[in-house]
């Protein structure tokens, strides 16, 4: 991506005002991803903001203590965003997951740049920093940034890096894992992130009521096509009955893949407007396309869709009906 790096800093050096946005529901790579971004622009003289249509999930809040990231709200941040030389937009390739910013977004004269790893990208930027082969949006921020100056990683910037990079590769175990990965982290832990502490904030602070939330969740655990496939569903009664939200999911979805013999993990999340689908699969499962069937798009071995209009037992019965198709 030499050419790609390139025009970017040619981007980054001739222009003063950024906005970082990024997917609704972020995750540990979007956050860490717009935060190592924004404060590398700040220490090169810019001006940066950070909007997103979702607030930050609580156990990303302790990367951005300063609360420098912002929900959006289009009275207040609409010019802004209008007004800004270059907007970036980090772990998605389609307009359609900001949101709320998206009319915004697509109105704006600036300069977009998309910096992503995931497949089938919509037509919308200037440039497009794209690497299916990295294994997190924090990955290829980490190329670039380093592109400048190994010297740019300073510890509030190789933290955000770290968690991002940790998380997309599920604690350094899915596929894309290689030599290079555990290089750019031994530079980022060189650089003052600290693995345990990053660990223990993201996966280790839930509440007893998320727990509990587990609990119900997996009570509906089923198996499917010769145990190949198990799925689970978390129901608007059970946030209720533990007094929960969306975001205390958070990789549930793991437990599935945790179980012999089990190929495709899905989940199903019934939220006010949609039921959220989460597909995870091993080896060389292309839970993607399956996401896709219903909506959705993502990685190779994980993804999700949003199925709306519909009712939680009726889209259950279709994605695991369709999962068949896809098991080895």
């Amino acid at each position: 991506m030499e050419q790609e790096f390139a025009q970017c800093k040619k981007i980054i050096q001739q222009n003063q005002r950024f906005i970082l946005t990024t997917h609704v529901n972020p995750d540990p790579d979007a956050i860490g991803s717009e935060l190592a971004l924004a404060r590398f622009l700040v220490a090169s003289g810019k001006d940066a903001l950070i909007f997103n249509h979702s607030a930050t999930p609580f156990n990303c809040e302790f990367l951005d203590p300063e609360k420098t990231i912002v929900q959006f709200e289009a009275t207040r941040d609409s010019a802004k965003i209008l007004g800004a030389d270059v907007i970036f937009i980090l772990d998605t390739n389609h307009p359609d997951r900001l949101e709320s910013l998206k009319p915004f977004f697509l109105e704006s004269t600036a300069k977009k740049v998309c910096v992503d790893h995931h497949l089938d990208k919509a037509e919308f930027a200037d440039l497009y920093l794209i690497d299916e082969s990295s294994t997190a949006t924090g990955e290829i921020l980490y190329r670039l940034l380093t592109s400048f100056d190994d010297a740019s990683i300073t510890k509030s910037i190789a933290e955000p890096l770290y968690a991002a990079i940790m998380t997309d590769t599920g604690s350094f175990r899915f596929p894309k894992t290689d030599s290079d990965v555990h290089r750019f982290v031994a530079h980022l832990i060189d650089c003052g992130a600290d693995p345990a502490e990053i660990y223990q904030q993201i996966y280790e602070q839930g509440s007893a009521n998320r727990t509990q939330l587990l609990g119900h969740a997996l009570s509906t655990l089923n198996l499917g096509h010769g145990d190949k496939v198990a799925y689970f569903a978390v129901t608007k009664h059970m946030f209720e009955q533990t007094g929960t939200k969306e975001e205390d999911t958070d990789n549930f979805i793991s437990y599935t893949l945790r179980i012999r013999g089990v190929q495709i993990g899905l989940m199903f999340t019934e939220l006010p407007d949609a039921i959220k689908v989460s597909f995870r699969s091993k080896g060389d499962i292309g839970i993607n396309k399956l996401a896709q069937e219903f909506g959705g798009n993502g990685h190779m071995n994980a993804a999700g869709a949003r199925v709306r209009n519909a009712r939680l037992a009726n889209v259950i019965a279709a994605v695991v009906e369709r999962s068949r198709h896809y098991v080895k």
